[in-house]
């Protein structure tokens, strides 16, 4: 199945650049595309890591990345929606800055969270980084209306306490939780939080690696 998607999401990439005659109604349904494939394609890495880490079978592999390629490579890969719905990205990151972490499990559990900022924010997305007590700290906020107070509450809900008959079930705030977890370092591990307000006004995720 995650073949499948990436096989369809690089179609509708080549369709994009390809189409250069293309209405504003055929960009933003192709845009729209391009998000619902990268969020179900997002959703199944999600259940694989979960399954995985019930099976204690969850690959973790730290080594030393620089945070910069880690951000320019969410942007790569949302180019299209980003492009479509004429969002603007700001970045407030050093260059040289790099830290221990799973490329791969932070990669997408973040690229799931710009997903959602770009659903919900009005037209702007800013990524930004820093140290606080020799911990990392990477925020993603956005000037949309920010979380609503039962999504924020689901932030500490045990993973048998998700409620799936409902739109927001809390399993990719789950799954970002236990990728945090998941990174420790002399007694500490990473965590998560969400909150209202910051640069924007409106929603802000922030993932806490030591």
């Amino acid at each position: 199945m995650k073949n499948s998607l990436c096989m369809l999401i690089q179609s509708i990439d080549q369709l994009s650049q390809s189409s250069s005659h293309q209405s504003k109604e055929q960009a933003e349904e192709l845009a729209r595309l391009h998000y619902e494939a990268s969020r179900l394609n997002t959703n199944l890495m999600q259940l694989l890591s979960l399954y995985r880490a019930e099976k204690h079978q969850l690959p973790m592999t730290i080594e030393e990345h620089y945070i910069d390629d880690l951000i320019e490579e969410m942007i790569a890969k949302n180019e299209i929606y980003i492009e479509k719905r004429g969002l603007t990205i700001e970045i407030d990151n050093d260059e040289a800055l790099a830290w221990y972490l799973d490329m791969d499990l932070v990669g997408n559990m973040l690229n799931d969270i710009l997903i959602n900022a770009m659903r919900y924010s009005k037209d702007t997305i800013v990524i930004s980084t820093e140290i606080i007590n020799d911990e990392l700290h990477i925020h993603i906020q956005d000037n949309g209306d920010g979380y609503p107070q039962e999504m924020i509450d689901l932030i500490d809900l045990p993973m048998q306490d998700l409620n799936f008959d409902t739109g927001r079930t809390g399993l990719g705030l789950f799954f970002a939780r236990m990728i945090a977890k998941a990174h420790k370092n002399q007694n500490k591990e990473g965590r998560i939080m969400l909150e209202n307000g910051g640069k924007l006004g409106g929603s802000v995720f922030t993932l806490i690696l030591p």
